[in-house]
């Protein structure tokens, strides 16, 4: 069920749901492949329950955000608004973005970091309407031999790797599932 309020959809206990989410995030990034389950967030639509527990996990007053295509909805910055008050910005300037792979398109639009900060690149949390582990096969670090996602496509996840140690990386989500896939990860 999504909520209709901006006070409502949150976690009921913020530091204990935030620290699982986290962990579960965490877990997901850490092993590239392997499809976590969250629990705890009910945002407006049309985000999903793992991408809200995402963003009121990662995201606060000095965390830019990007709403993507359908996702910027009055409904929803109300919510963030309420929930983590992240600063609304286009995808030049943010940390994270979130919607769809067509809406989240360009990639180029978005900071792959520089070589003095990798670390200041985009994280982009792509909603999709099935997450399996299936598809795509993965290789690299914190995948034994291989590893399987469905993925919405193979080049630019192979163009982004092939940037390493500068690019973006990706947190997807479907329902209360969400895998993630940092830019260390290969696509085969």
């Amino acid at each position: 069920m999504q909520t209709s309020t901006p006070l409502g959809g949150g976690f009921d206990t913020p530091a204990t749901q935030a620290a699982m989410a986290f962990r579960a995030l965490m877990e997901a990034m850490a092993r590239p492949g392997h499809i976590e389950t969250v629990t705890g967030a009910t945002p407006p639509a049309p985000l999903s329950p793992a991408a809200g527990a995402a963003l009121l996990t990662l995201c606060d007053a000095e965390t830019p955000l990007y709403l993507a295509g359908p996702c910027d909805t009055p409904a929803l910055r109300d919510w963030l608004a309420f929930h983590v008050g992240a600063p609304l910005v286009g995808p030049a300037d943010c940390a994270f973005a979130v919607g769809t792979w067509a809406d989240l398109q360009p990639l180029t639009d978005y900071s792959i970091g520089t070589a003095s900060y990798p670390d200041r690149s985009a994280t982009l949390i792509v909603e999709l309407d099935d997450l399996g582990a299936d598809g795509a096969v993965l290789r690299g670090p914190g995948i034994k031999d291989t590893a399987a996602l469905s993925l919405p496509e193979k080049a630019a996840f192979q163009a982004n790797t092939a940037q390493f140690p500068l690019g973006l990386d990706f947190i997807f989500t479907s329902g209360q599932r969400l895998a993630a896939l940092p830019r260390s990860t290969e696509v085969l």
